[in-house]
């Protein structure tokens, strides 16, 4: 589409946005929080510490259902400041690989069936997250473009599919784009440093400053989809309002005549090398 993204209502229907929301809140009742998160720390090095336990926590996630945080829900202990259930940023990044329910969405007929009328040849699922948004603490997203992160050569060959498990709102932190800023290429890249080099990965190049002005807000009901360019300029507000905003969300890639770059974060593993969207 001429915009960078498109909404389609009513992908999944209220009851299988629920099915998915209660999933989600069992995986998190079953939680171990990550050792890193617990690690209360008084010197600089133990600050060193904890910063490369989350790294490697990240890095290391893309076969792997794992937590990140918000800031600030863990005291100096370790022990939650807030009800667990709220502490969560996303859940990632491979629930569509390992959780049956975000399976069967990611490949159910609708999703097969758009990326057929795309053209898309040869489809594989990056990666996937659930997002909370959680009301009051769901921290805000700067403007970013996917492919930063999960670039590829040619690029254009990324897409999102971001499904609203509840209404996002302006007031609960939907998205908001610059319609047609998805054609003139991406300007920084999350890339991997050279092995046993810390930070584990940095930025090359540097987003530019976008014109707010020129940002429209998505609003999307329950059930509801956006299709997101990878290349789309898009970013979303905190959340302060009284409601969560709960999200899945996964990236496509066209794999047909499509090098994926081997600098990025996210890598296939034996245990999960990118799954073909089309399951027979």
């Amino acid at each position: 589409p001429a915009d960078g993204y498109v909404v389609l209502e009513g992908l999944l229907s209220s009851q299988e946005c629920d099915e998915l929301r209660q999933r989600m809140a069992e995986i998190v009742d079953q939680m171990d929080v990550p050792e890193h998160c617990r690690t209360t720390f008084s010197t600089y090095h133990d600050e060193q510490l904890k910063t490369q336990g989350n790294a490697d926590y990240f890095i290391t996630s893309g076969d792997k259902i794992r937590f990140f945080f918000e800031k600030g829900v863990f005291d100096d202990k370790g022990e939650f400041i807030v009800p667990k259930q709220r502490s969560l940023n996303k859940v990632g990044h491979a629930l569509h690989a390992y959780e049956p329910l975000y399976k069967k969405v990611t490949h159910s007929p609708k999703i097969q069936g758009i990326a057929k009328k795309l053209g898309l040849a040869s489809p594989v699922i990056l990666q996937s997250m659930f997002i909370f948004k959680q009301p009051g603490n769901g921290g805000e997203v700067t403007p970013h473009q996917d492919a930063t992160f999960l670039y590829t050569e040619p690029l254009g060959r990324v897409m999102g599919v971001w499904i609203a498990l509840e209404d996002a709102t302006v007031n609960n932190g939907c998205l908001w784009f610059i319609p047609g800023s998805h054609n003139s290429g991406i300007s920084r890249r999350m890339v991997r440093t050279p092995p046993g080099t810390y930070p584990l990965t940095d930025f090359t190049g540097r987003e530019q400053t976008y014109d707010d002005e020129k940002f429209i807000s998505v609003p999307v009901k329950k059930g509801g989809v956006v299709l997101i360019h990878g290349e789309v300029v898009h970013r979303s507000a905190e959340n302060t309002s009284e409601d969560s905003r709960h999200v899945y969300t996964f990236h496509i890639m066209e794999s047909k005549d499509t090098r994926w770059s081997p600098d990025n974060w996210l890598q296939p593993t034996e245990e999960l090398p990118f799954p073909p969207l089309y399951t027979k």
